[in-house]
């Protein structure tokens, strides 16, 4: 029902930066919210950041100042991170929410690895 096409994962030190891409598309509902959730071994999925298309943010604790959601006007998402920490290592997953639905829906893509080693 709702492709996801995610890219930009990958390896970097300590201090660095990345940035991850999302394109998403359906014709089942119009797109509201999207987002970036991770999961390191051993944890659950946890929020990184989200964003509707009206463009209002939250972003979770751990990230809040070195990370930036953003999304064009095409149902495209970025996920700037700086300043990244071996903490930040995990499975980075785009997603899109069902609209009205709850509790909440999501649609996730494949994944893309981050690690960032110190």
């Amino acid at each position: 029902q709702v492709q996801l096409v995610e890219s930009g994962g990958g390896l970097v030190q300590a201090g660095g930066s990345l940035r991850l891409s999302c394109a998403a598309s359906t014709s089942t509902f119009s797109i509201n919210t999207m987002g970036w959730y991770r999961q390191a071994p051993g944890k659950q999925r946890e929020l990184v950041a989200r964003i509707t298309s009206g463009g209002s943010t939250n972003y979770g604790d751990s990230v809040k100042g070195r990370f930036t959601i953003s999304r064009d006007n095409a149902n495209t998402v970025y996920l700037q991170m700086n300043s990244l920490k071996p903490e930040d290592t995990a499975v980075y997953y785009c997603g899109v929410r069902r609209p009205g639905w709850v509790p909440e829906v999501w649609y996730w893509g494949q994944g893309t690895q981050v690690t960032v080693s110190s």
